[in-house]
């Protein structure tokens, strides 16, 4: 079994900055691409940043500049550093990570999912 665990949302005001985590754990053999997507009220799920195992970077046009993807291999951890925050940044922000989980040498692709932070730019 592989859980995700998102910390970091929160309310802010505009221009101000936060960091966003998710850690994943569990039956993990491997971890290829993470990514952080968003979704605002009434609107789709829509992609934020996504970066691969290889540490290659793409970023949806509405954040470039601002905002920016990392992670951490060794912890199994991705974080999305949000600077010059806009109230249009305003969403619940799930994290998703693409993964090999094995279990009794069963090996399993999985995409899996956390349970969203939200993120609130209001002054």
């Amino acid at each position: 079994q592989v859980q995700l665990v998102e910390s970091g949302g929160g309310l802010v005001q505009p221009g101000g900055s936060l960091r966003l985590s998710c850690a994943a754990s569990g039956s993990i053999f491997s971890i290829n691409a993470m990514g952080w997507y968003r979704q605002a009220p009434g609107k789709q799920r829509e992609l934020v940043a996504r970066i691969t195992s290889g540490g290659s970077t793409n970023y949806a046009d509405s954040v470039k500049g601002r905002f920016t993807i990392s992670r951490d291999n060794a912890k199994n951890t991705v974080y999305l550093q949000m600077n010059s925050l806009k109230p249009e940044d305003t969403a619940v922000y799930y994290c998703k990570v693409d993964l090999v989980a094995v279990d009794s040498r069963v090996y399993r692709y999985l995409e899996v999912w956390g349970q969203g932070t939200l993120v609130t730019v209001s002054s």
